[in-house]
């Protein structure tokens, strides 16, 4: 008993993977000696010659300790002693706990030979402790193993006993250069974080001289190995990704800084670039189209809450957002502006459990924080985001310079880590754009360079999404006839696309529209895009003519460039016919539009499909379409949408089971056959009036307002 609670104690120790837990093969169908002897053999030669850059001693000291085991186990293999019927049962205990610690000795190796640098300095404290619960469990084996009761040699038995009293009086170790490093690279992060930017020959010594990062693959190597981490962060894992997300920017600072361009520049040329990386911590929703419900985004960031905190008004802000407002010097509420009573911040949790669900729902990381001490987790949030931006400014000002003056590939590389750079947070976005990177980025969308049009251009996307940045785009000369151009012409299908999400995220404003629709070419080559585009271009092209039908006074040049032809054929694709319905019931609002949908063949009958099969906004926008063409288009179109196949009873069922929004509109639909000169709808019997008896005379639909404030489920993607 007393054994099996020594291996009970062992198995539940710190290992750095749950894998290691788990033996590859069953060791009861196997001679166990045998391959206990060819593992730990495999891992001295793997391992004996390695050259580990951090963990060097403990690594070495665990190498050391498997080969005198790897002498142990070959003298019972080749002596006979070692089969499973001459070992006493304790011993094959033994040896099974064995098996699992070379599998777990193996992981912690091949993960200091493998991971970057910078993460195994980060991972400094965590790493030695692996080590130091591997010595612990060797002692641990080697105190339980009956020694005595196995035949051995003197000199094998002597070199087992040495490494039992090793393993006893093993410590923890923690190497002081490797420690002095690790705090060096958090004293950057905190000159960044005060405003300063480390000294170039500090960082050089650091990068170069210490760590022997010494081009800028490396470099790269490094950024993109803390960002995968950034990716798969669990919550539980030290540094939070707030701060690694600090020492990326730092790094990626340092790779311009120290190594400029030409590795790139020579990979340009030979056109074997690096696709720029999706999926990174920011959560970006590049292929959909995902809106963040409004009250998990941060009143002040407009960003998904990671931590949210109640102030004393009752409002609720991200804590790295109103930490900062209240550093700053301001005490009111940024929402309401009333005088905060205490600066007290207190962790909404059950908001934090709802978007937790949400994200894991939609499969978006989340990195929530847990401290108990206000104090701490305030600064822990603030200093690494803080730490980040300012690096991520002084790396869009290397970055812009190049922008401005380098050679083509510089310009090009510039636009991709730019578009990096804007990809997250409005701090990036606004100092990018105020550094004066608009009209550098406006040149490279004619550049002969497919790579850099499709930079420069989805750079321009996601600066966008910034709303001052809106203006700043549109008032620079030719900056929207370029961006047209790249949406009509352009090198890449994905440069395409994303021109079309440029001109969506720009007409946003409503002053934007109808400059955007005036351009020519643009709503034609929005309309081309939706007819034979991708499905994700489809869905950009689709809401950016959802958001310029808006526009009252856009509704010729959208049937002059045929885009309404292009929405009544997207009705039938499940992906975007909810945007073109809804576009569509826009247009039908004015007497041309009505015309220009009513010659359209399909156009009733792919509303009345949609009424059928749509999802619950699709079905609304197809009612909404059809009313307003019975109410815009004159007797003719009314008697087409009157003898449309089994609209009586897609109305009932939309009357009885449809949304809010659903019901008014087909209410009002059965009111407009009822004063027809047709004999009035009736519901199973019933007449329309039954229909009513649920809809007060407020609710009656006497405009079509309320279809243009009903948000669409689009937002800005971020690439």
């Amino acid at each position: 008993m007393a054994t099996a609670a020594i291996f009970s104690s062992l198995r539940r120790r710190r290992s750095p993977s749950l894998e290691a837990f788990l033996a590859p093969v069953d060791l009861t169908e196997v001679t166990l000696v045998q391959t206990l002897a060819a593992i730990s053999s495999e891992l001295v030669s793997s391992f004996s010659n390695n050259v580990f850059f951090f963990q060097r001693r403990n690594s070495r000291s665990l190498v050391r300790k498997i080969e005198i085991f790897v002498v142990f186990l070959e003298y019972l293999r080749d002596s006979g002693s070692g089969s499973m019927s001459s070992l006493p049962s304790t011993a094959i205990l033994c040896f099974k706990e064995l098996y699992l610690l070379l599998y777990r000795s193996k992981i912690v190796l091949d993960y200091c030979a493998q991971s970057s640098k910078l993460w195994l300095l980060l991972q400094n404290h965590s790493i030695s402790g692996h080590f130091h619960d591997l010595n612990q469990e060797i002692s641990t084996l080697l105190d339980v193993f009956p020694i005595n009761d196995v035949q051995l040699s003197d000199d094998v038995r002597e070199q087992v006993e040495l490494l039992q009293k090793q393993a006893r009086k093993t410590k923890l170790y923690v190497d002081k250069s490797d420690e002095n490093l690790r705090v060096r690279f958090f004293s950057f992060l905190n000159e960044f974080e005060n405003g300063s930017i480390p000294n170039h020959v500090d960082l050089r010594l650091f990068f170069v001289e210490r760590l022997g990062i010494r081009d800028a693959k490396s470099c790269r190597c490094e950024i993109e190995f803390l960002e995968e981490q950034i990716v798969n962060h669990e919550g539980d894992i030290e540094p939070t990704a707030s701060v690694l997300n600090g020492f990326v920017a730092i790094t990626r600072y340092c790779r311009f800084l120290l190594f400029g361009f030409e590795e790139d520049e020579v990979q340009l040329a030979f056109g074997n670039q690096k696709k720029p990386r999706k999926g990174l911590i920011t959560r970006e929703i590049a292929d959909t189209f995902l809106t963040i419900p409004k009250d998990f985004c941060c009143p002040i960031s407009l960003d998904l809450m990671r931590d949210p905190v109640i102030i004393s008004t009752g409002q609720t802000y991200d804590r790295s957002s109103i930490t900062r407002w209240m550093e700053e010097g301001h005490c009111t509420c940024p929402k309401t502006g009333q005088m905060l009573i205490h600066t007290r911040l207190v962790p909404n949790r059950a908001l934090r459990n709802l978007i937790i669900q949400w994200c894991t729902a939609h499969g978006i990381p989340y990195d929530p924080t847990e401290t108990t001490d206000a104090s701490a987790e305030s600064f822990a949030a603030a200093l690494p985001i803080k730490a980040a931006t300012e690096a991520n400014r002084a790396t869009a000002s290397h970055l812009i310079q190049h922008l401005a003056n380098g050679s083509q590939g510089a310009q090009t590389i510039a636009a991709r880590e730019i578009r990096l750079l804007a990809k997250t947070g409005k701090e990036n976005r606004a100092f990018i754009a105020e550094a004066g990177a608009i009209p550098h980025l406006r040149k490279l969308l004619s550049s002969s360079n497919p790579v850099a049009q499709e930079n420069s251009v989805t750079a321009m996307l996601n600066l966008s999404i910034y709303d001052k940045n809106k203006s700043r785009i549109m008032d620079e000369e030719g900056c929207l006839r370029s961006i047209v151009e790249v949406l009509r012409l352009g090198l890449t299908t994905e440069a395409r696309e994303n021109a079309a999400a440029t001109l969506f995220s720009l007409s946003a404003v409503h002053d934007y529209k109808k400059r955007i629709a005036d351009e020519g070419g643009a709503v034609e080559a929005l309309a081309g895009l939706l007819r034979v585009g991708t499905p994700r271009g489809k869905k950009d092209a689709v809401t950016a003519l959802f958001n310029l039908s808006t526009h009252t006074e856009n509704c010729a040049r959208m049937i002059e460039a045929r885009a309404v032809t292009a929405l009544v054929g997207a009705l039938g694709n499940e992906g975007v016919a909810e945007e073109a319905a809804g576009a569509l019931a826009l247009i039908v609002r004015q007497p041309i539009g009505a015309e220009a949908v009513g010659k359209e063949e399909m156009a009733v009958a792919g509303l009345v499909a949609m009424m059928r099969c749509g999802t619950p906004r699709g079905k609304e926008n197809a009612v909404a379409a059809l009313l307003e063409l019975c109410r815009s288009g004159g007797s003719a179109a009314t008697e087409r949408v009157l003898k449309a196949p089994s609209l009586a009873g897609l109305l009932q069922t939309l009357l009885f089971t449809g949304t809010k929004r659903a019901r008014r509109k087909a209410a009002s639909l059965a009111r407009v056959f009822q004063r027809c000169e047709n004999p009035p709808l009736h519901f199973g019997g019933l007449g329309v009036g039954y229909a009513f008896a649920g809809n007060s005379t407020t609710n009656r639909d006497s405009s079509f307002a309320d279809d243009v404030s009903v948000p669409m489920s689009i937002s800005v993607p971020v690439l």
